[in-house]
């Protein structure tokens, strides 16, 4: 397929593409002055079939134009009338293989233009939290939030991709808007929150339904609610329906209702958790539902369990997952969450992500022990579904505190991640699939006798085997723009990172750490550190998409075994 974009006929700017009869396009557009209608008229071989138009002024509005006629189709608009964010294309049969295709986006939204890469990126647009991260009908499917006109927050819809491998993704057309009114202004009053999807089986497969928070800033009795809806077809959704219009009584509550998990339990019944607050601190609430479909019927059991650690106010984005089976009374589950404000007194770190281990009958919760789930605090909103070979999950790979109106904000999200148990502690290892991106052994014995090794575009996996745990070391890296490195010492592991902007940075520390083996993975703005096949995970975004140009390793001789370096590549 040939895209072409540029000025013809006169002011005209025009964007083509050779498109075949059914085909659907997507495009998004708003009027540049009050009064003057935006218009994009949609033409096949010289002939015009359809025409997007608007009004709005302060927001995009989306149109969906299905093609009559195959053939050279150009989208033509007046650039001094009428703005548009984003114009893709998809045949509707074959979209689930074939994904979407971008034929447009403005400066505004448009996605980093990198040279290699392997985190799952937006096609365009602003991208946090993943929604409905499951397997359905065969292929991985990861929604998540979406703001499609901007590189910053705005009005949450929620963007879809599939994939076979959690590493290949096939980018789909949007998923779910925001309610009309939340579409009218680019204000960031709500929209369509996180949320979860589970699979339902039917007589002609397998259905998608989904759960998701409706927020609306300032609405009465209830800025949050939770809402449901069926996709049929693995593309689109249906109108939603509310399942929970309110917050329980009596138990002191905040407004805070929101971001809803929901699973099968030990019991075989539906459970939903939902993260809210009260005065002592952060409450994750547990619903359960007798419907087979989930589809209502949603009653209160009661609060699962309470934080209150490190000032936090609010639990957000709960997630439960089973380590084992999920029939055994012995099977031990793992309930993950955000302390949304939470600060670490002792290395500064800001909205942490806790993992709590017990026993759950489907009624109640035991907790056994709980640990840090990433000591850099860059794995937010972490969401994990049991796949057909174990538990998944991945997060987004950023958190709140570094979010900015001033400065774009490069967001990903994080390697795929097994979520294991081995005794007392909780491992998050990146999935064996990743070992798949090996494209090229960089160096074999270079970085370990202190030579510095070139990084050639600052995609790579570093792995150091260490001749006893604990064994010291410090990897510093040569980025352009700030200080990192990765250290091991007696105080533990730690990402070592500074702006150099003289303001402090918090300190990236796994107290107390003594791993034998560090895998390190970094890319264009980030880096991801696992130790001891994920028994302390170090996850930090870094500022901007510049490459991490070289590497090298101080060590005393004789304690570092083996250092690896791999490019890697989709």
């Amino acid at each position: 397929m040939t895209i072409q974009r540029g000025r013809f006929s006169g002011s005209r700017e025009n964007v083509s593409a050779d498109l075949q009869a059914g085909d659907v396009i997507h495009v998004w557009l708003k009027a540049r002055i009050t009064g003057v209608t935006a218009t994009v008229a949609v033409t096949v071989a010289g002939v015009e079939i359809a025409a997007a138009v608007s009004t709005k002024t302060e927001e995009f509005e989306f149109h969906h134009v299905v093609l009559s006629a195959g053939g050279e189709c150009v989208l033509s608009y007046e650039p001094s009338a009428t703005a548009v964010s984003v114009i893709y294309s998809f045949d509707p049969v074959s979209v689930l293989e074939e994904g979407i295709r971008v034929l447009h986006y403005a400066a505004a939204n448009a996605p980093p233009q990198l040279h290699s890469g392997y985190h799952f990126r937006p096609p365009f647009g602003w991208m946090n939290d993943p929604n409905g991260f499951g397997r359905f009908e065969g292929k991985a499917h990861l929604f998540y939030q979406h703001y499609p006109h901007s590189l910053r927050w705005n009005t949450m819809h929620w963007g879809h991709a599939v994939s076979h491998d959690y590493l290949h993704w096939t980018h789909l057309p949007v998923f779910l808007f925001p309610g009309a009114e939340l579409s009218m202004r680019d204000d960031g009053r709500g929209g369509a929150f996180s949320g979860s999807a589970i699979p339902v089986a039917t007589e002609d497969g397998e259905q998608i339904r989904i759960f998701f928070t409706e927020q609306v800033r300032d609405r009465k009795p209830e800025e949050q609610i939770q809402l449901s809806a069926i996709c049929a077809d693995g593309i689109f959704v249906g109108n939603p329906s509310v399942v929970l219009p309110v917050r329980p009584e009596g138990l002191g509550l905040t407004p805070d209702f929101r971001d809803p998990y929901v699973f099968k339990g030990p019991d075989g019944l539906w459970k939903m958790l939902l993260g809210s607050r009260d005065k002592s601190g952060g409450v994750i609430l547990l619903y359960e539902t007798c419907d087979r479909d989930a589809a209502g019927s949603w009653n209160l059991v009661g609060v699962l369990h309470r934080e209150d650690r490190f000032g936090m106010t609010a639990a957000e984005c709960p997630c439960m997952i089973p380590l084992g089976d999920v029939a055994s009374d012995e099977t031990r589950w793992a309930l993950i969450f955000g302390l949304l404000t939470s600060r670490d007194p002792a290395t500064g770190r800001r909205n942490m992500s806790s993992v709590t281990v017990g026993r759950f009958d489907g009624r109640h919760f035991q907790p056994e022990f709980e640990q840090e789930l990433d000591f850099g605090s860059d794995a937010y909103a972490f969401q994990a579904f049991v796949d057909h070979d174990g538990p998944v999950g991945l997060a987004w790979l950023a958190n709140w505190t570094d979010v900015s109106k001033s400065v774009d904000f490069p967001t990903a999200m994080t390697l795929p991640r097994r979520i294991l148990l081995d005794g007392s502690a909780v491992l998050t290892p990146p999935l064996e699939a990743v070992e798949g991106l090996r494209h090229k052994l960089l160096d074999d014995d270079g970085l370990r006798t202190g030579k510095s090794v070139e990084l050639v575009d600052g995609a790579v996996e570093i792995q150091l085997d260490l001749k006893q745990a604990g064994a010291s070391f410090e990897l510093s890296f040569y980025h352009p723009e700030i200080s990192l490195g990765v250290r091991q010492d007696e105080d533990g592991l730690a990402v070592l990172f500074d702006t150099g902007t003289g303001k402090p940075s918090p300190r990236y520390l796994a107290a107390g750490a003594k791993p034998e083996q560090v895998r390190i993975f970094l890319d264009a703005g980030s880096i991801e550190v696992f130790a001891d096949n994920g028994r302390w995970c170090g996850t930090k975004r870094i500022p901007g998409f510049a490459a991490i140009r070289s590497a090298t390793l101080n060590a005393s001789e004789g304690s570092v075994a083996a250092a690896r370096v791999w490019q890697l590549k989709l």
